[in-house]
């Protein structure tokens, strides 16, 4: 029996990735890896490694999860050791859980390599904490996108007046909606707001406005692209370290598929 390191890729730049998610890679026979994943990063493989894609896009999945939840345990039983490697975090809107879940249910060997997620590392590298003692003391990581059965009215109500900077993944198509909902149920208008695009890669772009006119600002901005929602957001005019040297410097480029 094999097994399977569940790895955290990080957000982009391959310099992000963990220690132990790196010797994971350098140890595997096959890696599946997802559609965020910095290919760099495959080149740290061994030489007889073989390559699965997995990545999904919006509306477009090249491997259904039944199909890579199954590919993982066929594999694993032939005695391979493999790497599902995932953009940012396999347990923040990754489905590492779905597919521990499996792995675990059919007595399969496995591990937990966490990764730096890009509700974190995006605002970061745009110059906005996403907390400050001065301007929030509460975050969430929100999925923009929800399943049917989910009331998506009280799913956003719930988060106008609840955690002060909102991080959310998915959103972009979404954005319209999601800041119009968060001004019904109580959010100011004035609010700031940020889209940042292909965090922490030499190509990333930082849109900044408020809850009012975020939408109209990036619509140039297209996925992938995370959304951060707080005052902290003001900061970036302070401490935007990263998007002017990363066009003077030789900064690795976020490679997707």
């Amino acid at each position: 029996m094999g097994k399977v390191y569940l790895v955290g890729a990080g957000p982009g730049d391959p310099d992000l990735i963990t220690v132990k998610g790196l010797k994971a890679i350098e140890q595997s026979d096959i890696i599946l890896y997802d559609r965020l994943v910095n290919k760099a990063l495959l080149d740290h493989a061994p030489k007889y490694a073989r390559f699965i894609y997995c990545g999904k896009s919006p509306n477009r999945h090249s491997l259904p999860q039944e199909e890579i939840n199954a590919l993982l345990v066929s594999l694993a039983k032939e005695g391979s050791t493999i790497t599902r490697l995932k953009g940012g975090d396999p347990f923040i809107f990754g489905r590492g859980g779905e597919e521990a879940e499996v792995l675990s249910a059919h007595d399969i060997q496995f591990e937990v390599v966490p990764g730096i997620t890009s509700g974190a590392a995006a605002p970061a590298y745009a110059g906005i904490p996403v907390t400050h003692r001065d301007y929030s003391s509460s975050v969430a990581f929100v999925s923009g996108v929800v399943k049917k059965s989910v009331d998506v009215e009280e799913y956003w109500k719930h988060l106008a007046l609840g955690p002060e900077t909102l991080c959310i993944y998915m959103g972009v198509k979404k954005l319209p909606e999601i800041c119009r909902l968060l001004i019904k149920h109580g959010r100011n208008i004035d609010t700031p707001a940020a889209l940042i695009h292909c965090g922490t890669s030499n190509t990333q772009k930082t849109v900044t406005g408020t809850l009012e006119n975020i939408v109209e600002l990036s619509e140039e901005i297209r996925n992938p692209a995370m959304i951060v929602i707080g005052e902290v957001v003001r900061l970036r005019d302070k401490i935007n370290w990263y998007e002017e040297a990363a066009f003077q410097e030789n900064i690795p480029e976020a490679i997707y598929q």
